[in-house]
């Protein structure tokens, strides 16, 4: 019969696993470091995998395939959760353990619960220091928080469509400024959902993946913060486009960071 099924584009595919554990049929699972269809008749056809792809390898497809067999899946997934339970055993001798599909657990998209109004007393922009009084400071800064609000934060693993997107500032920075300005979770992260990349280093058109994230998510606004160097302006482009492409007006302004870790604009 000719039926909706999914189709994985391997070429884009990183094997993070990510559809695999939002297949709710245990439909996919990663071969040779690639996700894979394993039956037709595992897949309903409705796509719960499409959204939890941060590489946009999935996509429907019409075809000739065999129907979907609820009680087929209802035994795979039996199976699939006896084996897993007996690979979890401690007394177990067996060398090769199955584990639960899901790919790279660094992989899986959560939001990070933090206390409101940030590390209290962490305002301060820029303030000059000489070196004893920062040995000083840096010996009696013991509480340091994290402004870091979801994970992951690389444009490459991040979702197109996540619950923590709706409403958001979004922050769309080189993964060097993070290190050039020492203040970056205060005066950047706080507040914002953080998407990080390297137009130089990684071999994508980030302008895809973002403006599918603009387009799909209700943003607010988008703060891109690049450093001073030539080969992050291919940040800077991939943003502009994905904001011209993603059919809403969403305001956003740019901040470049000098080497040094001064702001220049």
């Amino acid at each position: 019969m000719i039926r909706r099924v999914i189709q994985i584009d391997t070429e884009k595919c990183n094997g993070c696993g990510l559809c695999a554990t939002a297949c709710h049929e245990g439909a996919i699972a990663i071969v040779d470091g690639k996700a894979k269809l394993m039956r037709d008749d595992y897949c309903d056809g409705l796509g719960d995998c499409l959204p939890s792809c941060p590489m946009q390898a999935i996509s429907f497809v019409e075809r000739e395939a065999a129907a979907y067999d609820e009680e087929a899946v209802r035994k795979h997934l039996e199976k699939r959760a006896k084996e897993q339970k007996t690979a979890g055993c401690p007394g177990s001798q067996a060398k090769a353990i199955k584990r639960p599909q899901g790919g790279c657990p660094g992989s899986r998209p959560r939001a990070i619960e933090r206390p409101q109004g940030g590390c209290p007393g962490s305002q301060a922009k820029m303030i000059k220091r000489s070196p004893e009084a920062s040995v000083s400071a840096a010996q009696h800064t013991t509480n340091v928080i994290s402004e870091l609000r979801q994970w992951p934060v690389q444009i490459k693993l991040m979702p197109v469509k996540a619950p923590y997107y709706d409403g958001a500032d979004l922050l769309i920075a080189a993964d060097c400024t993070a290190y050039a300005y020492a203040n970056f979770h205060d005066d950047f992260i706080r507040d914002k959902i953080t998407v990080i990349g390297c137009p130089k280093l990684d071999d994508i058109d980030y302008s895809e993946k973002l403006t599918e994230i603009l387009r799909q998510n209700d943003i607010k606004s988008v703060h891109i913060v690049r450093m001073e160097v030539p080969c992050c302006g291919g940040l800077l482009n991939a943003a502009k486009v994905a904001l011209q492409n993603c059919d809403k007006m969403i305001p956003w302004q740019v901040t470049v960071v000098g080497t040094d870790g001064t702001i220049l604009q």
